[in-house]
């Protein structure tokens, strides 16, 4: 005999949409050095950052591909591919709510930083520093 679920709430089902104890709508930073760390914490986990690599970096080349046919629809898949990859990985893997939500243009200088540091070799070395740093705290 199958034991009956209780049913989810939506807070339950979708905290990255409703958990605001992640990121603080009222939290602010003073420069960009300053939000950094914020946006490590929110990107802990290794498959997060590779979505957000992976998204990005289509994301990048629709934005070309729109920008050289003049097309709208490839502009509009950019923003799709980019949002899309981030959030799906923020809701499914991080458990968190995107940092975008409430710093979008801090968000996006993170995620073309988080691209740079992975084309260049030192994405998880960058991270591994950062939970160290932490851990010290």
């Amino acid at each position: 005999m199958a034991v009956p679920r209780a049913r989810m709430t939506c807070r339950e089902r979708q905290p990255f949409l409703m958990d605001a104890s992640m990121t603080s709508e009222s939290e602010s930073f003073s420069d960009y050095a300053a939000f950094w760390p914020f946006y490590q914490s929110q990107h802990a986990k290794r498959a997060t950052r590779l979505i957000h690599v992976a998204g990005t970096s289509l994301a990048l080349l629709a934005l070309i591909k729109g920008i050289a046919d003049f097309s709208v629809g490839w502009l509009l898949m950019a923003l799709l591919i980019g949002y899309g990859f981030a959030w799906v990985s923020h809701a499914f893997i991080e458990k968190n709510r995107p940092a975008t939500f409430s710093h979008p243009l801090w968000s996006l200088r993170g995620d073309f930083h988080m691209l740079w540091l992975w084309v260049s070799g030192r994405l998880e070395i960058e991270f591994t520093q950062h939970r160290a740093a932490q851990r010290e705290r």
